[in-house]
């Protein structure tokens, strides 16, 4: 059984039936940075004091893009706000994450060119068949969405990534908007964390939506 990472389970999310990403760029790379960080603090390895980013435990995790962005922040000499980190952890990361999918046979790489010029890559699933890994995850999305009660921490953190990256539309075309975004919101206000975990993915939270949401909010008015 693969053990998906958050930003693996983002990745997944992020891309239709025929592996096209319908996370706009940047905002994708920032989201996946964000994911690392609340998979940290989820593993009790980074907590935020006065805004800042700490390394609570430099113990490894097993996995290797969690484990480098931990050593990257403990290796750091300047404690950085989650934005910075955010931002800072983007960079390159959306094709890492891709590459650890396509290795794992979760998905397929494909370029094309369009016009017979611009190359443009797709990561569709296998053979045209979703992995059950992914036919499990969006399962267990939709059954928190639709429920009422607690949801376990894993399933409310990749919640909060999904609300903070304005991508529940994508995720839940099926579910009606109110019902999404009052659920999310219950989500949100449970207890599904420790206070200090709880208080550090919030953070994170919020820098994802300045990272992602108020620059293609303001490119879109200009």
């Amino acid at each position: 059984m693969i053990t998906l990472t958050l930003a693996d389970e983002l990745a997944l999310l992020a891309h239709d039936d025929e592996g096209v990403n319908r996370m706009a760029s940047p905002g994708f790379g920032y989201a996946l940075g964000g994911a690392l960080l609340i998979e940290l603090a989820l593993a009790g390895r980074v907590v935020v004091d006065d805004g800042r980013v700490r390394i609570a435990d430099p113990t490894p995790t097993g996995a290797p893009l969690v484990d480098t962005a931990l050593a990257r922040i403990a290796g750091d000499q300047k404690r950085r706000k989650p934005k910075e980190w955010v931002t800072n952890l983007a960079k390159g990361l959306p094709e890492r994450v891709l590459a650890g999918l396509v290795e794992a046979g979760l998905v397929s790489r494909t370029t094309d060119k369009v016009l017979w010029v611009f190359k443009t890559t797709r990561y569709p699933s296998p053979g045209g068949l979703e992995p059950s890994v992914e036919t499990e995850l969006r399962g267990r999305l939709d059954r928190a969405i639709r429920s009422t009660g607690p949801v376990e921490p894993r399933t409310a953190a990749l919640l909060s990534l999904v609300r903070a990256t304005n991508f529940e539309r994508r995720t839940f075309p099926d579910v009606p908007k109110d019902q999404v975004e009052a659920r999310l919101k219950e989500i949100d206000q449970a207890d599904w964390a420790a206070t200090a975990v709880k208080k550090a993915i919030e953070e994170m939270h919020a820098a994802i939506m300045v990272a992602v949401i108020v620059p293609a909010t303001t490119a879109g008015s200009s």
